[in-house]
């Protein structure tokens, strides 16, 4: 028989001296058991959280060597075809850490696409979020915490991208000062802000750098530090299944299931983008050669997540407003404030509004820890995936150039292509996706009203053949049966309530009915049950009617 295990005395000692005067032993028993549920989806945001990390430790190592000033030189490093040519201290010190310090090329090109992934993985772990409806109450501060961080993200990598001051950014530089000084009675005060006089200035890198290494960085740690505090305070969703309710949830405790399986979530991801650092290359200044502002560079594209703004711009008609006549003073430039504006506009402050333009809509005040299916809410992830067009199309014609010049087909034709997609393929998004959430749907009724194939073929007394359909797996049923009807407001036909009988509320009431409601009604019986039938029947015919 073994003897139970004791803390040796100096431990013991050190955690009782901090868990007197912190209190740190309650908390930790308290939080050491918070329950995390199981499910793939949930590891998105842990991709952004683990890029971000990686991003921090590979920004500080470049920081050492990184010389935030546009004052010029004349290059007399290692790379030979660059030798004698005047540059920036910027664009040098770039060329430094990439040929001569030891690592430095690896550590640049990890900083870089773990830039990229962070951004993506916060994309994609915002629309799992939305499409799964975790954004409403009780998390919507947390919802609109992650916005906030997303919009800080893409100026975080704007200013990054521009600092080794090497052709391909300083051409997107260009573009970031046409699009500053279009803007309309700030646009001159802010670009000489930022370049410290008239375009290129001599300020632009030094200032980009003081944002891209303190201020943004500050601000989306302490979003990300609320926005983690946030979700451990609040349940974590999950999906309905088995034993699954609002009241509870079912997975794996902090430790030590989930710490470990985060631990290598996290070695994982760090060893994916050091491989894509180690054998994809990505941004080879040295090939670009040091920023004119008399020189460009063909096919120029900025990282995908401002590819979208480039895409607003190319295909935007070139229209102004003069307010003064032809004087320069009262134009604006619709051509640059449109793209600029509008675009990341309707993406960012649709989903700030979003959860609670929903609640007016529904009149649901309940907490929801359950998640929804997307399938089930088809008007929400039709609304999603019309965004994800939107942005797509804006995202493709960024390069319109570029598929000009693969395809021979006319710029012309490529941007008015353009023009009629940004509003024609949303709507198709948005038309396809409900169908396709309704089929889903009509496939969840058929599976517990027939139940699942087994294989085995029946001959019956007629001599025709057919497959026995047997009772779903109990999680299967539990994770179907979850499906909730989306919540419609209440109307009494005789008597309307005040907040309906207006202008305003009857289209408040039009749009509660079809957004909410259910659109294919789900099955009470079992397999072979003649109310499983009989349902099945009714919610395929009242589904074929819509």
């Amino acid at each position: 028989m073994s003897e139970p295990r004791t803390v040796p005395e100096r431990i013991a000692g050190q955690a009782t001296f901090l868990d007197d005067r912190l209190g740190a032993g309650s908390f930790v028993r308290r939080n050491i058991r918070k329950v995390f549920p199981d499910h793939w989806s949930f590891l998105l945001g842990e991709i952004a959280l683990y890029s971000f990390v990686i991003l921090l430790l590979t920004g500080t190592f470049l920081t050492f060597w990184f010389k935030p000033s546009m004052g010029e030189i004349v290059y007399n490093g290692t790379y030979a075809p660059l030798k004698g040519v005047t540059m920036s201290e910027a664009y040098a010190s770039s060329l430094q850490i990439s040929f001569e310090v030891r690592g430095g090329l690896l550590i640049r090109q990890i900083h870089h696409w773990a830039a990229l992934v962070f951004i993506a993985g916060m994309m994609a772990h915002a629309l799992r979020v939305f499409f799964t409806g975790a954004y409403r109450k009780p998390r919507e501060l947390n919802w609109l915490i992650g916005v906030v961080i997303l919009s800080i993200a893409l100026f975080e990598g704007l200013t990054g991208y521009s600092l080794p001051d090497d052709l391909l950014s300083g051409a997107g530089l260009r573009v970031t000062q046409g699009v500053v000084i279009g803007l309309p009675v700030v646009g001159t005060y802010l670009n000489f802000f930022l370049f410290g006089g008239e375009y290129p200035g001599g300020d632009v890198i030094s200032r980009f750098y003081s944002i891209h290494i303190l201020l943004l960085p500050g601000l989306i740690l302490a979003l990300v530090t609320a926005h983690l505090i946030l979700m451990w305070m609040q349940k974590h969703t999950q999906f309905p299944g088995k034993g699954r309710t609002n009241r509870n949830v079912v997975g794996a405790p902090f430790y030590p299931a989930f710490m470990a399986k985060s631990g290598a979530f996290f070695l994982f991801t760090f060893a994916v983008i050091a491989a894509l650092g180690t054998f994809a290359q990505i941004n080879p200044v040295w090939l670009y050669g040091p920023y004119s502002p008399a020189d460009i560079s063909a096919g120029s594209q900025p990282d995908f997540y401002l590819a979208f703004l480039e895409g607003a711009l190319r295909i935007m008609p070139a229209w102004e407003i003069n307010l003064l006549g032809a004087s320069q003073a009262g134009t604006i430039p619709l051509s640059v404030v449109i793209p600029a504006l509008v675009p990341l506009g309707i993406i960012v402050v649709g989903m700030a509004l979003y959860p609670f333009l929903e609640r007016w809509l529904t009149g649901d005040n309940r907490e929801h820890h359950l998640a929804d299916r997307p399938r089930n809410n088809p008007h929400r992830t039709s609304i999603g995936m019309a965004a994800v067009a939107f942005y797509g199309v804006l995202w493709l014609f960024g390069g319109n150039d570029i598929i000009s010049a693969n395809f021979r087909i006319s710029l012309y034709t490529t941007t008015w292509a353009g023009r009629i997609l940004v509003f024609v393929a949303p709507a198709l998004a948005y038309a396809i996706t409900y169908r396709v959430c309704l089929g889903l749907q009509r496939s969840d009724v058929a599976v517990l009203a027939h139940g699942v194939e087994s294989g085995v073929i029946k001959r019956l007394p007629n001599g025709g053949y057919v497959e026995v359909h047997s009772r779903p797996p109990e999680d299967i049923e539990a994770h179907l049966r979850g499906k909730e009807a989306v919540p419609v407001l209440p109307y009494d036909e005789t008597v309307p309530p005040k907040g309906l009988r207006g202008p305003l509320g009857r289209l408040r009431l039009r749009m509660s009915r079809a957004y909410g409601g259910e659109k294919v009604p789900p099955v009470n019986g079992h397999p072979h049950d003649e109310d499983g039938q009989a349902a099945l029947q009714e919610g395929q015919n009242r589904a074929l009617t819509r």
